[in-house]
């Protein structure tokens, strides 16, 4: 779940109610990976932009009003459609395209970019499709929050709760990195120490209904239910693990 790419602006013009995506094939992005140059994108970049761009963000636009109400000691910041073009400046892969399209709703903490603290839904759509929430790469100073948090017995215990209940019912936890040790200055033998080895942590929803779904506006209601149910594991996140 991406959080530190460059996106484009929530104000792309066009946007409106959210009626699903161009196909549930995803066959421009099984194209474009065959295609990467750049006279083919320019060639289909209407395409992208009417298929699949602006479906992402009156998606997301949707789904942060119906998610206010899960969120009622925190406000959700403008949807956050990531750009098509990858960043290759340390890559050994110079593919200047990236076969999916991405997008993203954060919480408001301050003034901080909205990069760098957790999601209540994330999108991904294209060679590769997933949905999800969490936070996906803390910081050094998130980190030691998080773990602060997670051995805490209150709120710790709240945590473990939340990702049993979530687990339980078909939810997948995970990480961009993980420790093979719990962290030194901490108890090998903890029983949370699943989680203090954990660099991020992030939620991935359950199946879809079906495939074809992402070209339907239902799309838009199954994501938002599944946003629903991680809201409390997001607002954990917001209130004992960011800074």
């Amino acid at each position: 779940m991406p959080t530190r790419a460059r996106t484009t602006s929530a104000k792309t013009d066009g946007a409106a109610r959210f009626e699903g995506f161009a196909d549930a094939g995803c066959t421009f992005f099984k194209q474009l990976a065959k295609n990467q140059d750049r006279d083919w994108f320019a060639k289909h970049k209407a395409e992208f932009q009417e298929g699949w761009e602006r479906p992402m963000l009156s998606l997301l636009r949707e789904a942060k009003t119906k998610l206010d109400g899960a969120y009622p000691d925190c406000d959700i910041a403008e949807p956050k459609v990531f750009r098509i073009h990858r960043d290759v400046r340390f890559s050994a892969d110079k593919s200047p395209y990236k076969t999916h399209i991405g997008g993203a709703l954060y919480v408001k903490i301050g003034q901080k970019g909205m990069t760098e603290v957790p999601a209540p839904l994330y999108v991904q759509l294209g060679t590769e499709s997933f949905s999800g929430a969490g936070h996906y790469m803390m910081d050094a100073a998130q980190l030691a929050k998080f773990r602060a948090s997670v051995v805490d017995e209150e709120k710790g215990g709240e945590l473990a709760k939340i990702v049993a209940k979530l687990e339980k019912a078909g939810f997948v936890m995970g990480s961009h990195d993980e420790l093979k040790k719990v962290p030194r200055g901490f108890d090998a033998e903890h029983p949370r120490a699943s989680l203090l080895k954990k660099k991020g942590l992030v939620v991935t929803f359950p199946k879809l209904s079906s495939p074809k779904v992402i070209a339907e506006r239902k799309f838009l209601d199954e994501v938002v239910t599944h946003a629903k149910a991680v809201a409390p594991l997001v607002r954990w996140l917001t209130f004992h693990a960011s800074t």
